[in-house]
């Protein structure tokens, strides 16, 4: 069975306009004869009425009590509106569908309320109800308990609904829809030569997403990693076939042979505060101390470096504050802060083993009188922290060194 998952974000259902845009990719492929699974989100963003963040409002303005199951039992609401209201424009264009909610087309999950993790997809009832020639829409963000309970993803829950049925189905491929034409060499907003990219891997478009890319979320990429399973990006006003991820040798198979280019893209992460600690003779637990009393606090670190003199990691600026707190009271730890910062990522698979790219990030940042605060590597991907203030002008210089507005993309 040839089938195709698509999956439709919050704007893409948001209006009347935007849906009709939504039924046109839907005709398209039933046109391309696929047996079609449609993920939607909840209409629109907050400020909607029937969105995801205004139906947490709704909780928040009557004290914020509400019980993590019954919190489920609420946000499920959205998708359940989206679904069937696309399901009625469907049959007013004669085109046969079923709406299943996330545990009627398969979908278990933990009994980790507000952020439960897939445990296994059973797409029994989705193969059925696809033989009949339905158009299956399944509600994104949501799953169920193996005892019934209703339970949703976390964020970012559509995209990985629908890569988990990707996965699950078999799919030709995952198209994930959104208000971009796919993936940019740098945020379109901050450098105005940024480019598209007709292909990136699974591990460049993971550390893009997870460094501030937002047009999917990296559990989605890595779930459609898992098995292959080919993801687009693709706008939902546009026919334009967007940005592919796949592994390296899919590309080639698929869009012949592609320039091996050393940098994908630059991205960037705003509004994070630097907490440095000194390391007295002898403290060889310290960082075992500091970073368990931040796991106790429910506070995520990131950008860790560990060294004999010195422990440094970043935490959200609205957590800054918090965090300095509990070393003060907990550990009797003076940290020194630097607030306002921000991470700036240079990622590309061809950055593995190839002398040299540090030097030119130090160069172009060095030319533009911007300090590096702190810097980290991996096999794709080069961090470094700069001055909030300093990031607009660290992402353009970088994505003017490596020469990103001339990409070849083939």
């Amino acid at each position: 069975m040839k089938i195709l998952v698509q999956k439709f974000g919050g704007t893409s259902v948001a209006t009347p306009e935007t849906r009709k845009q939504v039924i046109h990719h839907i005709k398209q492929a039933l046109a391309e004869k696929y047996h079609l699974v449609v993920v939607v989100s909840a209409m629109g963003r907050n400020g909607a009425p029937y969105a995801t963040d205004t139906l947490l409002s709704l909780v928040r303005e009557n004290g914020g009590a509400l019980a993590p199951r019954e919190q489920d039992l609420l946000l499920s609401c959205g998708e359940l509106i989206s679904a069937t209201t696309l399901s009625s424009q469907l049959a007013t264009c004669g085109i046969a569908s079923v709406v299943l909610t996330g545990g009627q087309a398969g979908i278990i999950t933990n009994n980790q309320f507000t952020n439960a993790q897939i445990v296994k997809v059973n797409p029994k009832r989705i193969y059925e109800e696809l033989k009949q020639g339905k158009v299956v829409i399944v509600t994104g963000f949501q799953g169920q308990t193996e005892d019934g309970e209703i339970t949703t993803l976390g964020r970012g829950g559509s995209d990985t609904t629908a890569t988990a049925l990707g996965v699950a189905l078999r799919a030709q491929y995952v198209d994930i829809f959104t208000d971009v034409e796919g993936v940019m060499t740098a945020d379109p907003r901050i450098v105005e030569d940024a480019t598209p990219l007709e292909q990136v891997t699974y591990y460049e478009m993971c550390n893009l997403a997870f460094e501030g890319a937002k047009v999917v979320h990296p559990r989605a990429i890595e779930i459609a990693m898992q098995t292959n399973i080919p993801v687009r990006i693709r706008s939902t006003m546009s026919d334009h076939f967007g940005t592919l991820v796949t592994n390296r040798s899919e590309q080639n198979e698929l869009v012949g042979e592609i320039h091996d280019r050393l940098i994908t893209g630059i991205t960037q992460m705003a509004s994070v505060t630097q907490i440095k600690i000194a390391v007295q003779q002898g403290q060889f637990d310290l960082h075992l101390k500091v970073f368990q009393k931040m796991a106790d606090h429910g506070i995520s670190v990131d950008f860790i470096s560990v060294n004999p003199s010195e422990i440094a990691y970043t935490v959200k600026d609205d957590q800054a504050e918090q965090a300095a707190a509990i070393l003060r009271d907990e550990l009797g730890i003076e940290p020194l802060l630097h607030p306002n910062c921000a991470k700036v990522s240079t990622v590309g698979a061809g950055i593995a083993g190839i002398p040299g790219v540090m030097a030119k990030i130090v160069e172009a940042l060095t030319e533009e009188d911007i300090q590096i605060l702190q810097s980290a590597d991996s096999h794709t991907t080069i961090w470094v922290l700069v001055k909030g203030e300093d990031m607009v002008k660290a992402v353009r210089a970088l994505h003017r060194k490596f020469k990103l507005h001339q990409v070849n993309n083939h």
